[in-house]
């Protein structure tokens, strides 16, 4: 390895290590002494609860660790947005887990709590996973309940999923291992089996002091919602726990008990490692997002055998587009080219940059991969379409919006991959997270943005410079440099992976060795899901 390769690796892995380290902080959720205050009542905390349920030495992916991630700062912070979202396996089963996390809060919703549900539910919607809720909640935060409570993709719509999925044959379980109150009082009921931990589960509508409050009557809270009245008297609940562990084994129990579920039929054969190691991506990418590199050397990290079959390899080079296998699953690449290339009328392209060729290769492309059956990986590094009068003559917007429309009717199962840049519209031809993506994660070093941050930051600031000219006042060079390096501090920092991840804009930042499994865990999920619609670009401009 040369020595360039190894200052890329070094910088690289610092940038892993840092998110190592952020997310070592985040897993404590609210801090160690109420992780111990949640012990010593008996209980175990949410982790816990989840690292009992997944079978042992199995694969298991988190999604949305940095939910809530430097947001909410005034109200303490909402580490993982007081949830922890799983994909694993219970008792050989592929499913989704969402457990609150009491130590947060008290397991409260914060509107981030709520966005996590709702992509945890989506999840298991889309591939038909089982999906198990393990519930420990005190509802709503109510100094932010204008955030969470009444519009559409907020908390009613967990029951309204409850519902859909109920009625598309999805197997939901509910263990209520805690609080579950007010409108939550709702999932275990809604859920096909629901079980209760004595002396430490509860449910109810109203608590006993709001009913005290509201009818006048006296009752504690173990009469009012506990584990007997709910197995005994109200029928709310179908089994009664003795503990944690009593209630996670009968989950186990019911997991083995599902029968199996019709398959999409994605094509998959035994695997085989890339001959080139997924570890040589550190020292490939390089530090600056603005520097080039070989995105087929990326691509030989990730693929069995570090084989693939191109598709029209000498036409539309800013996009690679080809046929491979990831641990064994058949799958199409629509990677961005980062390194400078010669079109085929030899004129050259810059890497990252997406051309009218490229765009309408891409969309033949992710065309002939529905036609086959094939679920798409986009590797995105993206700076956005081409502009200039030559490009615009040329019909650049005709054909992204070719790419665009392709990307968005695709029936087959998506994944998105954000190796490095996501910039405006190139974020949404590689099918961002608008696009329906069934996971969408990113590299540490990944940049989300509408632009890039230098250029975002000289426009901004020529705008807040005009209007302070516009009132008399005289810009020195120095107030010039003040102004733009503190808009550019703001703008870098919001196009951060740790930004887009905190709000649920990618599912994970992850380690690029890792990018294999969540590929595969993630066509495996799609594959409990057969495709029902046709696809069909509708009407573009040809």
């Amino acid at each position: 390895m040369d020595i360039e390769f190894n200052k890329r690796e070094d910088q690289n892995r610092l940038k892993l290590s840092d998110i190592n380290r952020l997310l070592a902080e985040i897993k404590k959720g609210g801090g160690e002494k109420r992780l111990q205050k949640l012990r010593d009542e008996g209980k175990m905390t949410a982790r816990e609860r989840i690292e009992y349920l997944l079978d042992k030495d199995s694969d298991s992916i988190e999604i949305g660790a940095f939910a809530g991630y430097e947001m909410y700062e005034e109200h303490g912070g909402c580490p993982s947005g007081g949830v922890v979202v799983v994909m694993g396996y219970v008792s050989g089963r592929q499913c989704i887990i969402v457990a609150n996390d009491a130590s947060v809060k008290a397991g409260a919703w914060f509107p981030i709590t709520g966005k996590k549900n709702l992509r945890a539910q989506e999840i298991a919607m889309e591939n038909r996973l089982p999906i198990i809720y393990l519930v420990d909640s005190a509802g709503v935060y109510l100094p932010m309940q204008d955030e969470i409570f009444p519009d559409k993709e907020m908390f009613g719509r967990i029951f309204r999923n409850n519902a859909k999925m109920s009625s598309a044959g999805i197997v939901q379980i509910s263990a209520v291992m805690g609080s579950c109150v007010a409108g939550g009082a709702y999932l275990p009921i809604m859920s096909d089996e629901a079980m209760i931990v004595e002396g430490t589960g509860s449910i109810f509508l109203a608590g006993s002091y709001l009913v005290k409050a509201a009818i006048g009557e006296s009752i504690d809270n173990e009469t009012l919602g506990g584990a007997t009245t709910h197995c005994s008297i109200s029928g709310v609940t179908d089994y009664k726990a003795k503990d944690d562990k009593d209630a996670l084994n009968r989950i186990k129990n019911i997991m083995k008990s599902l029968g199996s579920t019709d398959k999409a039929g994605f094509d998959r054969i035994e695997s085989a490692q890339p001959k080139e190691k997924p570890e040589n991506i550190f020292g490939i990418m390089p530090a600056s997002r603005a520097e080039q590199y070989d995105t087929y050397e990326i691509i030989k990290c990730l693929v069995d055998n570090s084989e693939f079959e191109e598709y029209k390899p000498d036409y539309g080079k800013s996009i690679i587009c080809a046929t491979a296998r990831i641990d064994g699953w058949s799958v199409g690449i629509v990677a961005n080219q980062r390194k400078l290339v010669k079109s085929g009328k030899g004129e050259m392209q810059f890497g990252g940059v997406i051309y009218s060729d490229s765009a309408d290769k891409a969309t033949r492309f992710i065309a002939n991969c529905n036609q086959r059956k094939i679920p798409l990986v986009f590797l995105q590094d993206v700076t956005g379409f081409m502009v200039g009068s030559k490009s615009e003559h040329g019909g650049i917007i005709k054909d992204g919006a070719k790419m665009v429309n392709a990307v968005s009717n695709s029936v087959v199962p998506k994944f998105t991959i954000i190796t490095g840049n996501s910039y405006g519209a190139g974020n949404y031809a590689m099918c961002g997270k608008a696009y329906d993506p069934r996971l969408i994660v990113a590299w540490p070093w990944a940049d989300l943005a509408v632009m890039g941050g230098a250029q975002a930051a000289k426009v901004l600031a020529q705008i807040q410079e005009s209007t302070l000219k516009k009132q008399g006042k005289e810009i020195s060079e120095e107030e010039h440099k003040e102004i733009l390096d503190t808009i550019t501090r703001k703008y870098q920092k919001q196009t951060e992976a740790t930004y887009a991840a905190a709000r649920l804009w990618t599912d994970a930042i992850i380690n690029p060795v890792d990018t294999r499994k969540w590929i595969s865990m993630g066509i495996e999920a799609a594959n409990h899901s057969p495709i029902t619609e046709k696809f069909n670009l509708g009407v573009i401009q040809v």
